[in-house]
């Protein structure tokens, strides 16, 4: 069976929770190979195994180099592992007892591999992985590498779901539209976002600015933003320092946000500091959607 078919096969599980992003009707399942409106709007498979979703045109810092140095940073450095346990934990913790499917929404996946590694710490048949992002890179190869998740080039403001689809919103790193999050969300559904702190990746900043804690990050706005939208039930501050060989450092180096106006010789400058560890320093804000109304569709 092709990855096309294997997509096909597990969306189809699934098809009542997905909506239309040009006209918000249901869909339904069409030909082994499409998602099909009542007005006709068709999505078809990609033959990785992935649906692309977007209604419109975009522009993205992320391409194919970062996303490879972002897999092999989550996948193999291990240097996310304390926070992917916590998630799963936390996951754990708040499920229903209900043998019914649990869908978990990682809203900004990226490559996917954020979403694959708390799948793995969950190790639990009742949950379903969505993958949504923008960047279709990062989607093509989030479906190439993980084939038991269904993966969706798509839009945070236009999500191609259906309101209170998901039981479980993860948004890690990456930008959120809250107002989705609530329509999209069961009823005391769980929202888990992690943001950085301020001594996050402190190491690469200093190395990159030169100098010390000017760049310094303060999370105060975006916790009070998330807390006027959702019911704040936890924080849980994951905060350690891990030793990176050369060959990490270049991949998180690669990565970071921070590099995206870098020169490649400022960028082998900063490897060659000789950077032995790093800190990784992170909230994760565990929230629950209190909201008892539907929000309606964007036009």
């Amino acid at each position: 069976m092709t990855n096309k078919e294997k997509s096909a096969e597990l969306v189809s599980k699934y098809v009542h929770i997905f909506s239309c992003p040009l006209c918000n009707s249901p869909m339904i399942f069409a030909n082994l190979k499409s998602l099909v409106c009542s007005n006709n709007h068709t999505f078809d498979f990609a033959k990785q195994g992935y649906v692309n979703m977007m209604t419109r045109s975009t522009n993205s810092h992320y391409d194919k180099k970062i996303f490879e140095a972002r897999n092999r940073i989550i996948m193999e450095s291990g240097l996310y592992i304390l926070l992917h346990e916590k998630i799963s934990e936390v996951i754990d913790e708040n499920m229903n007892a209900s043998n019914d499917k649990i869908m978990i929404l990682d809203a900004g996946c990226g490559e996917g591999s954020h979403l694959q590694r708390i799948l793995d710490e969950c190790k639990n048949e009742i949950i379903a992985g969505i993958g949504l992002d923008i960047s279709k890179e990062g989607i093509r190869m989030a479906a190439r590498n993980y084939k038991k998740s269904i993966w969706l080039v798509g839009d945070l403001a236009n999500s191609p779901l259906q309101d209170q689809s998901c039981h479980i919103i993860l948004n890690i790193l990456s930008p959120a539209n809250y107002k989705e999050f609530q329509r999209i969300s069961v009823p005391n559904g769980l929202i888990i976002k992690v943001v950085p702190r301020s001594n996050y990746l402190k190491e690469l900043r200093e190395a990159r600015f030169d100098e010390k804690d000017k760049t310094s990050y303060k999370n105060d706005e975006t916790v009070s933003l998330f807390k006027q939208h959702f019911h704040l039930m936890d924080t849980f501050e994951i905060s350690y320092t891990r030793g990176l060989n050369e060959k990490d450092l270049t991949n998180l180096t690669q990565m970071s946000p921070l590099s995206w106006n870098m020169s490649k010789d400022d960028m082998e400058q900063i490897i060659n500091r000789g950077i032995s560890r790093i800190t990784i320093d992170l909230d994760i804000l565990v929230g629950i959607n209190k909201s008892n109304k539907t929000n309606e569709r964007p036009n």
